[in-house]
């Protein structure tokens, strides 16, 4: 059984950190179901354990938080919505790279649901969008912008943190860092590709698409 939880405004992100490491533990100790947590968060960036700080382009402009998880710097803000998921690897396998590509597949088929192809890119962190409508890239080859970030972190063969679509994020905000140390690329929200698509309607292609990924009922 996973719980589904979903909370409206804007959650503190320093308590939903508390929040999953607390419920991470009683999963743990057989306490708790695991769960999805959606929620948005005021402008804030995150610093995952992998970040360089040449990549904080404006320190100054919104919270930085120091965060566990892997990955480098990522932007939380209205409009995104944030999927934190608490689930247990000692049922699922203690496999931590399956689990990844489970999120990958998550993402990819919930974007499906309003017709975006999300592709996978080696060395690129994250769910990626052609723009055949941008000028292709000096390689030659179609720009490419990100609409998914993934960060995760496991404790105990329990999960928590998860991922980030872009739903109608201010995409200014981004250009306060290099997103995931990638500077080449740019970032899109499925607003920014035409779409119009709401936070309740994500909602319910990410719970659709759950099993899809994770293949176990929830």
């Amino acid at each position: 059984m996973v719980d589904w939880i979903t909370t409206d405004g804007l959650t503190d992100y320093a308590e939903a950190v508390a929040f999953m490491e607390n419920r991470a533990d009683a999963i743990h100790r057989g306490e708790a179901s695991e769960c999805i947590w959606l929620v948005e968060h005021p402008p804030l960036y995150t610093a995952g354990t992998s970040a360089n700080v040449a990549d904080l382009v404006a320190p100054d402009r919104f919270p930085v938080h120091e965060t566990r998880r892997g990955g480098q710097y990522t932007y939380h803000g209205p409009g995104q919505r944030v999927a934190y998921a608490m689930l247990d690897l000692n049922r699922r396998g203690r496999d931590v790279r399956k689990y990844v590509q489970q999120l990958e597949h998550w993402v990819i088929a919930t974007l499906a649901e309003f017709n975006v192809t999300g592709h996978i890119r080696e060395g690129r962190v994250g769910v990626w969008v052609e723009r055949p409508d941008k000028p292709l890239q000096p390689s030659g080859e179609l720009a490419e912008d990100k609409i998914a970030a993934i960060g995760v972190r496991v404790r105990k063969w329990v999960t928590f943190h998860g991922l980030s679509i872009n739903v109608e994020p201010n995409l200014e905000h981004f250009s306060g860092i290099v997103p995931c140390g990638i500077s080449e690329h740019g970032v899109t929200s499925l607003i920014d590709l035409g779409l119009p698509v709401t936070m309740a309607d994500l909602d319910v292609a990410l719970r659709t698409q759950f099993d899809t990924a994770f293949g176990m009922d929830d």
